[in-house]
C-alpha cells in the first residue's frame, strides 16, 4: 500500500502572450497559451490518478484571462490551491514546499511543474518511490536541458535550498544537486525526462504522449499531424 505524500504541482495560468512564448513563431500566441493549457490539463489528469497522492497545485497568474481557463478551473477542484509567493522562481518553489507542507502536515512531497505532460501516473509512482519505498531522503528527476522536472523531498524543510539555486539554467540541476548535497541529503535520481520550452521540445514530447490534450494542441500548430 502507497503512503500518503503531497504531490505539489507548481503552475502558471496560460495567459496568451504571456504563456510559452518561446514557442512563438511558429505557434501563435494564443496556440501557445492552448499547448501550455493542454500541458497542465494532462499533468493534473496524472496527479490525480497517482495512488496515495495528495495533490496541492501552487498557481501564478490570472486564471481568468487564460486559455481554457473555465476547463483548468474545474480540474483544479481535485486538488488544494495555493498561491505562489517570493522574490524569484527559486523563493517560490521553496515557498510553495512549505505551504504545502503546512496543508499536509508530515508528509513527504513530491513537487513537478507543468511542463512534462508525459507523466503518467506509473511515472510520478515511480519518481516518488525512493523517498516513500526506499528510505532516501530526497530524489532528483533530471532534465534533458540541464534543469529538472521532478523533486522528491522526505523532509519539506529541505526545500528552502532552492531559493539560492539559478532557475532556468542549463546548469540548473547540477547546481540543485549540488545544493541539496551541501545540506545533508543523498538524492536519489529519477528518471530523466524532456521538458517544454521550444517547438521541437513540444513536439517531441507530443510523440510520447500521442493521445492526450497536449499532443492535439502541438498538432494545431503548423498542421502538424498527430501519431
Amino acid at each position: 500500500m502507497t503512503p500518503p505524500f503531497v504531490l505539489l504541482v507548481v503552475a502558471k495560468a496560460p495567459v496568451p502572450g504571456l504563456a510559452k512564448t518561446r514557442l512563438c513563431p511558429p505557434a501563435t500566441p494564443a496556440q501557445a497559451a492552448g499547448i501550455a493549457a493542454a500541458a497542465l490539463l494532462d499533468t493534473l489528469d496524472a496527479v490525480c490518478a497517482v495512488p496515495g497522492a495528495l495533490p496541492v497545485v501552487a498557481m501564478t497568474g490570472d486564471l481568468g484571462a487564460a486559455a481554457r481557463g473555465t476547463e483548468i478551473g474545474t480540474a483544479l477542484r481535485g486538488a488544494t490551491v495555493i498561491p505562489q509567493r517570493g522574490w524569484d522562481f527559486g523563493a517560490r518553489l521553496a515557498n510553495a514546499h512549505a505551504d504545502a507542507a503546512a496543508v499536509h502536515t508530515g508528509l513527504p512531497i513530491l513537487q513537478i511543474g507543468m511542463d512534462t505532460p508525459q507523466v503518467t501516473p506509473e511515472s510520478l509512482a515511480a519518481a516518488a518511490a525512493p523517498v516513500l519505498h526506499h528510505g532516501h531522503d530526497s530524489v532528483l528527476g533530471p532534465a534533458t536541458d540541464g534543469g529538472w522536472w521532478a523533486l522528491g523531498l522526505a523532509e519539506p524543510r529541505h526545500a528552502q535550498v532552492l531559493a539560492g539555486v539559478p532557475m532556468s539554467r542549463d546548469d540548473t540541476g547540477e547546481r540543485t544537486l549540488r545544493a541539496l548535497t551541501a545540506s545533508g541529503l543523498r538524492p536519489a535520481r529519477a528518471a530523466e525526462l524532456s521538458d517544454v520550452d521550444t517547438m521541437v521540445d513540444a513536439r517531441a514530447v507530443a510523440a510520447a504522449c500521442p493521445g492526450g490534450r497536449f499532443a492535439r494542441a502541438v498538432a494545431a500548430v503548423g498542421g502538424q499531424a498527430v501519431a
